[in-house]
């Protein structure tokens, strides 16, 4: 399957750079899978398409402040560079904690940055030593501060926005690139399907007998990094860490055995559901674990049954997945729909239902 059947011509203007005053006047996209009907509706009207005994399964990880600045000091090789004045900056993205102190970043400009190197942030409030060089350009660096390092990196750390929002982020970010339900802090993006979502229109979904659990997937490289290769099927993903807690299990094998929808909100939601199912024989137990999982279409779904998503990027592993779930054809059409209806796109944008 070549990837360039997953491309696209997207217009720059429909790439929302902001997010609207009210996160559920989104519009929303529903597609049924079933007739191949597109309808065009807004995002507090979810309520009229979901049922009492529905399920929606909500990822609850939140952001973190995971974009610091810095200076380069030099190595520790050599005691007359450790020494020396503050050197060249530099922008460190943090990945993925790999243990208490130790993290996996993204480095830019990253390309000359040296094992031993030291790099500080702020007025010196916070360290980090570079101890190895990983695949895919990133860098392990070990960081020190004085108090707490993640209340330190909170608060020397920029909002994390994606490359396509073309602007430094602002302290509005801080709360609108979360969801209202964020909890478990470790995660490099939002799970933007998310975003949509208020405490009204959850409470009125409720009301109606709609249920809902949390379950946590740390968002990471491994959903948004570009595919380098020709073929789908070439692509590796990055592993995320994911838990399903026992409530969460509970309720999903519940609402499965009464003939409930599952309804996955959002692309990371779909990959740890599947992924756990496909570790358990189609069960949902409780569990913990890292997945690198990759759906693309030919994909068979044990789990979920309607999904809200965005609008993604073109040839990215995010569209592959939505394409597997509803049909790479009817996806195409639908994108080429939103784009003529000029639909608001990625991760500020607008909403897609698909039944």
């Amino acid at each position: 399957m070549r990837v360039a059947d997953f491309d696209f011509e997207l217009p720059q203007d429909l790439i929302a750079q902001y997010p609207l005053p009210e996160r559920d006047q989104a519009r929303m996209m529903v597609v049924d899978r079933t007739s191949g009907q597109i309808s065009h509706r807004y995002f507090h009207e979810l309520s009229a398409f979901v049922s009492p005994g529905d399920l929606l399964v909500l990822n609850n990880t939140k952001v973190l402040r995971a974009r610091l600045f810095g200076h380069r000091l030099g190595t520790t090789a050599d005691p007359r560079t450790r020494k020396s004045s503050i050197s060249s900056p530099i922008e460190i993205l943090l990945v993925k904690e790999i243990q208490p102190s130790l993290w996996k970043v993204l480095v830019r400009p990253g390309r000359k940055m040296r094992v031993g190197e030291i790099v500080v942030f702020g007025e010196g409030e916070l360290r980090g030593e570079v101890v190895s060089r990983e695949e895919f350009g990133l860098r392990s660096i070990r960081f020190e501060c004085a108090g707490d390092l993640m209340q330190t990196i909170q608060s020397l750390g920029h909002v994390p926005l994606p490359p396509y929002i073309r602007r430094e982020d602002v302290p509005a970010d801080a709360a609108d690139y979360q969801t209202v339900y964020a909890r478990q802090i470790g995660a490099v993006a939002a799970p933007t399907a998310g975003l949509h979502f208020t405490e009204a229109l959850l409470n009125r979904l409720q009301s109606k007998g709609v249920g809902r659990c949390e379950i946590t997937l740390h968002v990471g490289l491994g959903t948004f990094r570009p595919i380098h290769v020709e073929e789908v099927e070439q692509h590796l993903m990055h592993s995320e860490w994911y838990e399903i807690p026992a409530v969460a299990a509970r309720k999903i094998s519940e609402t499965r055995r009464d003939g409930g929808r599952i309804v996955a909100v959002g692309t990371t939601a779909v990959r740890t559901l599947e992924h756990v199912a496909r570790e358990s024989c189609g069960d949902i137990p409780a569990s913990r674990g890292e997945t690198d999982l990759f759906i693309y279409p030919g994909f068979p779904f044990k789990v979920v049954s309607t999904l809200i998503t965005n609008f993604h990027l073109p040839r990215s592993t995010l569209l592959m997945l939505v394409a597997a779930f509803a049909g790479k054809d009817l996806v195409l059409k639908s994108y080429r729909c939103a784009i003529r209806e000029r639909y608001r796109f990625f991760s500020y944008g607008d909403a897609m239902l698909i039944l």
